[in-house]
C-alpha cells in the first residue's frame, strides 16, 4: 500500500523503529516542505531533526507510567515535495493521510511549514465525518490569499476553518485582514487568545465548549514560549509553557476523541538541539495521552 524504505531512520529509534506498517497503530509522516515560508527559513529540516532528537529519548513515559511505542508506531519515507507548488504538495499529503485512514491508521504529520496540515485534515475530516480542528498557534493564519497562492502559510486558518470548524488557543499575532475576517459575517472560527489565557478564568471551559466529539490538532510549534522554542520560522514573544500546553492537551484528550494530529514549523538551528527534544517529546506525550492517558485526571 505504502512506499516502505528500510532505510529511513525511524520516530523513537531503538525498539520502536522495529514495528511493522501493518502492525503499526502510529503511522509517522514526515514532510520537508518550505514552499511558502516568508521569514526564517529552516523548516524543510523540522522532520529529520525530530526524528533524529527522538533517538535519545527515553521511551518510557514517566508521567503516564508506559512505554508509548508498544502500540506500534512506524515511520514513512518523508513526502519530499520541496520544488513542488503548494497545491501539489497538500494535495500530496491529502492522498498519503487518506490511505492510512482507510488502512485504519493513526496519523501524526511532521512538518514543514503549517501549510502540510491542509491536505492531512482534509482527510481525516472525510474519513470520520464531523469534528473539529484545535489550533494552537500564535498567529491567527486566517487570510485569503498570500503570495499570490490561497495554500501559503499565512492562510493556513482560512483553508483549515472551510474544512471543518476551527478553535484556535494562544493566538497573540493578528493581521489586519484576520481581524475584518473574524469581526466579519462569515467567520466560523473560535479564538482563545494568549490574553483569554491570562485574563479569563473560563477560557478552558470555552475552548472544550466549542469542540465537536472528534478533534484533529494541529500545533505549530510558535504556540510556545520563545524561551523554550526559539526555533521556528516567525516567533511571537509571550507563548505557552511546556506545562500549561501538556494540560490544555490533557484537557482535551480526556474529553474528546483524537482523530489525528500534526506538529510544524520547526526551523532547527545550529549548536541548539532543545528544540528538536522538545518537538520530539511533545509528539510523544500526546500519543501517550491519547492511547494510554484517557482513565488519567489532569
Amino acid at each position: 500500500m505504502f512506499n516502505k524504505n528500510p532505510y529511513i531512520v525511524k520516530y523513537g529509534g531503538g525498539d520502536s523503529s522495529a514495528v511493522d506498517l501493518e502492525k503499526a497503530k502510529v503511522v509517522v509522516v514526515p514532510v520537508p516542505y518550505e514552499g511558502t515560508v516568508t521569514y526564517r527559513q529552516g523548516t524543510r529540516n523540522g522532520p529529520s531533526a525530530i526524528i533524529e532528537a527522538s533517538s535519545n529519548m527515553e521511551l518510557f513515559d514517566e508521567e503516564l507510567n508506559v512505554e508509548t511505542h508498544k502500540m506500534g508506531i512506524y515511520t514513512l519515507p518523508p513526502i519530499d515535495l520541496s520544488n513542488a507548488s503548494p497545491e501539489n504538495m497538500v494535495s500530496a499529503v491529502y492522498k498519503t493521510v487518506k490511505d492510512l485512514m482507510s488502512g485504519g491508521k493513526f496519523p501524526v504529520v511532521i512538518g514543514g511549514e503549517h501549510t502540510v496540515s491542509i491536505g492531512a485534515i482534509k482527510a481525516v475530516k472525510e474519513s470520520v465525518g464531523e469534528m473539529s480542528v484545535l489550533q494552537l498557534d500564535a498567529h491567527s493564519d486566517l487570510r485569503n490569499e498570500y503570495g499570490g497562492t490561497k495554500f501559503n502559510h499565512a492562510c493556513v486558518g482560512r483553508r483549515l476553518q472551510e474544512i471543518a470548524p476551527l478553535t484556535q488557543v494562544g493566538i497573540r499575532s493578528v493581521s489586519r485582514e484576520d481581524k475584518e475576517f473574524l469581526d466579519g459575517p462569515n467567520n466560523i472560527t473560535r479564538v482563545v487568545s494568549a490574553y483569554d489565557i491570562l485574563n479569563d478564568s473560563l477560557w478552558d471551559r470555552k475552548m472544550q465548549d466549542a469542540l465537536k466529539d472528534k478533534v484533529y490538532i494541529t500545533i505549530d510549534l510558535d504556540v510556545f514560549d520563545v524561551s523554550i522554542m526559539p526555533a521556528v520560522g516567525t516567533p511571537e514573544p509571550g507563548g505557552l509553557g511546556w506545562y500549561l500546553m501538556l494540560d490544555i492537551l490533557k484537557l482535551v484528550v480526556q474529553s474528546k476523541e483524537i482523530v489525528g494530529f500534526d506538529v510544524v514549523e520547526l526551523s532547527p538551528l545550529d549548536g541548539n538541539v532543545a528544540p528538536d527534544f522538545l518537538a520530539s517529546k511533545l509528539i510523544y506525550r500526546l500519543l501517550g495521552y491519547i492511547f494510554y492517558g484517557k482513565s488519567k485526571k489532569k
